[in-house]
This record gives structure tokens, sequence and C-alpha cells, in this order.
């Protein structure tokens, strides 16, 4: 079972809030959400997040551009033999200092230091060259 679902990126979009009313219950609703765009391997991934309810005045915190940390359930539902995935958003924070999983892993590769020894002499001779080709 999955719980404790986070992800990090760069909020680029937020989209507009729609209101409703439950055919059912008379109750009024509203949502909204935004694109979070995250770094998985080479390329940039966009996600569609929802927020619900009050949870739409927690985006109005963060800017365009800014790194945050979204808290996610993911639920599929069905609608006339047809499945839709949703991914709502039920916590909000910035993402933590030095970048989060979208940010670049830094190099493990030492780098080399300065040495005294001569550079390598990359000056051949076809007499010195051993190669077949």
């Amino acid at each position: 079972m999955a719980s404790n679902l986070e992800i990090e990126g760069t909020l680029s979009q937020l989209l507009d809030e729609q209101t409703g009313t439950n055919a059912n219950t008379g109750n009024a609703w509203r949502k909204g959400g935004f694109i979070l765009e995250t770094m998985d391997g080479q390329f940039p991934r966009k996600i569609h997040v929802e927020l619900w309810g009050e949870k739409l005045e927690d985006i109005k915190r963060y800017k365009i551009g800014q790194a945050i940390k979204a808290s996610i359930n993911i639920e599929s539902r069905e609608y006339m033999n047809k499945w839709y995935t949703g991914v709502k958003a039920w916590k909000l924070e910035p993402a933590a200092a030095g970048g989060g999983s979208d940010a670049p892993a830094p190099s493990s590769v030492p780098m080399p230091s300065a040495s005294h020894e001569p550079a390598p002499n990359f000056n051949t001779t076809a007499q010195d060259d051993d190669l077949p080709f």
C-alpha cells in the first residue's frame, strides 16, 4: 500500500479555480490546481496536481518558478467505462534548501589536483604508432 507520497518540483503554472454544487447533497465545492515540473531522469515531467476546498489558499503562498514539495494522494475512478486518475495535494511546503529530487546530483568524480608532472606528449610519428589503422 502506498503511503506518505511526496513529490518535489518547480511550480510552473497556476490553474483557474472551478466551483459547483454537488447534485446529490447540494453542497458547494471548489477546486483548482497547479502544474509541478520535476526532473525525473533526463527530461522534465509536468504533473497536474489538484487542490480542493480551503487547500486552494495554500498555493497562493508560492510564486511561479519556486521549488515546492507536495504531499499527495493518487486515486483512480471509473466513469462510463473509462478510468480517470487524479493527483490531489493535501499539504504544500517549500522544497528543502539546496534542491530536491528535481535538482541534479552533485558530481562524485574527484577533481584533479595541481601537480608538477610534465604534460603528456601526444605528438607521435608513424614510427611510434603501433595501431593497425
